[in-house]
């Protein structure tokens, strides 16, 4: 159990230290652990041409092979980053009475409402990734968008 917290200690001190990883946690369900991990797995944002080519290569969205007018999907990708972006997800949920996002009147309250449980949380893990996405190919940091009156 000692191993584990020096081992806890040293993710949260390195997340803290790179500039990429203090971003990637400003977004809600993503923290250390998770910041870490993308920025040493994940190849640079720029290897993708938009957001959901990144969570087409998590395993998050189908990813599109078409030949011979024969249409295929597969549902592949990174495997660690897809569970640790997918109990992010459920981190929110969990939480949700503290995330705006997440409360009644919300995409993720209406989803919660009509569809199963896993099926939101992978959802919502599809749109996590491509916010980090978006923070490591423009810079800045994640703003809750403002909720409609």
């Amino acid at each position: 159990m000692l191993e584990l917290g020096k081992l806890d200690a040293e993710i949260v001190r390195r997340s803290k230290e790179n500039d990429v990883a203090r971003r990637l946690m400003t977004v809600p369900g993503i923290g250390p652990l998770i910041a870490t991990a993308i920025t040493v797995l994940a190849p640079a944002s720029e290897t993708f041409k938009k957001g959901r080519d990144f969570a087409a290569w998590l395993g998050l969205t189908s990813r599109q092979h078409s030949t011979g007018g024969k249409q295929r999907t597969t549902k592949m990708g990174e495997r660690s980053l897809r569970r640790l972006l997918i109990i992010g997800a459920n981190s929110v949920i969990i939480k949700r009475h503290v995330h705006a996002n997440a409360k009644p009147g919300t995409w993720l309250g209406g989803m919660l409402k009509r569809k199963p449980p896993m099926l939101v949380r992978v959802a919502l893990a599809n749109k996590m990734a491509r916010i980090p996405w978006a923070l490591m190919m423009r810079g800045g940091v994640y703003q809750s968008p403002v909720a409609a009156a």
